[in-house]
């Protein structure tokens, strides 16, 4: 079994215990170990971001962004082997694995791009002989907490802006996927980060949860992860000067209307609802489609769920992967049997995935559910897991207001020709992420991500938005003098008047 160390001050770094990492295609061995740090290592994690920031801040930002690119060249490089690692420690495919590599490496070269550009903005100022302006700068040191579902693009989302500002990091990435995280880690450390700069907590979350987010030495957390750790989080920051950026969960629906291209649409609302067995923040889970339609596209639906093939992710065939453990398979198990109680009808799929090779794995068969009701509570609630709840309406202004009939915010699509009603949906929709005739799931880099109401914080995420969060505006106002009288008199060329 292969050991994996923290760093921790430029250093690799483990302890006398260690946390086993499992593959939910097959749980029972474990594939790698990382070591459960303390509380008192959590602080020296402090101690060395606290140093290295004093440092960082003052480091001309065309090293900065040398340092970024250069540990996107070797993440592109060490491609094969991060993906493989990804795959081992969540379960997605390969080709989700891959994709999910390049797209870090994606991060690191936009911040990298962004951190050379003008970072203020010159003013107007209202008294005579004044220059003001703005400048942005690092605020200090930054808690990065990241979820299993997304183990590496997650932290390199989180991470490459706020390097690229000038900003310090202690990252804690979650204990059940920590060895994605670490490879972006070794990545920036071979590239030249200065020691310090870049911390990564391995550990059980109980055991040190006191010394990550009650260090006063903090200037900001951001997390992604479900809305009850967001509300402990944010309420245990509620009396203290420190920024909260927190992208949490989902209730995404797509709405399929009658003028719909219903092939097309069948195809996306599966790929955007089953990709990486619907452990996405941004997966479909909820389709409100236009009664005369319904039966068609509920057909249409089925008919590409069937034709979804479930196995390991290390397998080529494979086009639904394993959910990332055990816990995460019973709580949707959970989740399916309380719907079926409440009235809902099972079309497809439907319970535990055991048959063969999938005995000893963490498999949930790809299930779309009817007959499902507003106030149930799988139409409802995040469940995080290959699971699709479809209902029919009589209108476009039903199906908005199924949309909007939510806590949450953070995705939704249209299936139609028709552009007025395209753009009124993006209009009426409370989402922040609105999709036309395509998947909800994320998108470029460059274009600001997250959602309203309970799916997250006002902080974006991606493209220059990010920068909101990890950096303050400083108003400068210089007097630089009248000119004086041989100044105001002197002609062109230096002649005078």
């Amino acid at each position: 079994m292969r050991t994996v160390e923290a760093l921790s001050g430029g250093e690799w770094v483990a302890t006398g215990e260690w946390i086993d990492i499992h593959d939910p295609a097959d749980i029972r061995a474990p594939i790698a170990r990382v070591p459960a740090l303390t509380a008192k290592d959590v602080t020296r994690a402090y101690d060395h971001a606290e140093r290295a920031f004093a440092a960082w801040k003052r480091v001309s930002p065309f090293e900065r962004s040398r340092i970024l690119t250069d540990a996107a060249r070797l993440i592109r490089e060490r491609v094969d082997e991060i993906a493989a690692d990804v795959t081992a420690e969540n379960g997605k495919t390969v080709a989700e694995a891959t994709g999910e590599t390049l797209k870090a490496a994606d991060f690191l070269e936009y911040y990298a791009g962004l951190a050379r550009q003008g970072y203020g903005t010159l003013l107007h100022d209202a008294r005579p002989h004044h220059r003001t302006h703005t400048q942005r700068e690092p605020i200090g040191v930054i808690l990065v907490i990241s979820p299993w579902n997304d183990p590496l693009i997650t932290p390199a989302r989180k991470l490459a802006p706020l390097l690229a500002a000038g900003n310090a990091a202690v990252f804690k990435p979650a204990t059940e996927t920590p060895l994605a995280g670490l490879h972006f880690a070794r990545a920036l450390h071979d590239a030249g980060l200065p020691a310090g700069v870049l911390n990564v907590v391995t550990g059980r979350t109980a055991e040190i949860e006191e010394a990550l987010l009650d260090d006063p030495r903090i200037a900001g957390i951001t997390f992604t992860g479900s809305n009850a750790v967001g509300g402990r989080i944010r309420r245990r920051l509620a009396d203290r000067n420190v920024r909260f950026q927190g992208e949490l969960g989902g209730k995404n629906a797509s709405v399929v209307l009658g003028d719909a291209d219903l092939p097309a649409a069948a195809k996306a609302v599966v790929a955007a609802s089953f990709g990486q067995a619907g452990q996405r923040c941004t997966a479909t889970s909820r389709v409100v489609v236009e009664r005369p339609v319904y039966e068609e596209f509920t057909r249409l639906l089925v008919a590409e769920v069937g034709s979804l093939r479930t196995g390991p992710g290390s397998d080529p065939a494979t086009t639904l992967c394993p959910l990332s453990g055990p816990k995460q398979r019973d709580s949707v198990l959970a989740d399916l049997d309380r719907a079926v109680e409440q009235g809902a009808v099972v079309l497809v799929g439907g319970g535990a995935d055991t048959e063969g090779e999938r005995a000893h794995g963490c498999y949930v068969r790809p299930t779309v559910l009817a007959d499902v009701t507003p106030e149930s509570e799988i139409w409802r609630e995040e469940v995080f897991g290959p699971v699709l709840a479809v209902r029919a309406v009589d209108s476009f202004t039903e199906a908005v207001d199924a949309v909007n009939d939510s806590d949450y915010g953070l995705a939704a699509a249209v299936f139609t020709r028709d552009l007025a009603r395209a753009y009124r949906f993006a209009d009426e929709v409370e989402c922040g992420q609105v999709a036309v005739n395509t998947t909800t799931t994320g998108w470029d880099v460059h274009l600001p991500f997250g959602g309203f109401r309970d799916s997250g914080t006002a902080y974006k995420e991606q493209g220059e938005e990010v920068l909101r969060f990890s950096t303050r505006v400083k108003t400068v106002a210089v007097h630089i003098g009248a000119p004086d009288a041989a100044e105001r008199t002197r002609g062109p060329r230096g002649s005078r008047g």
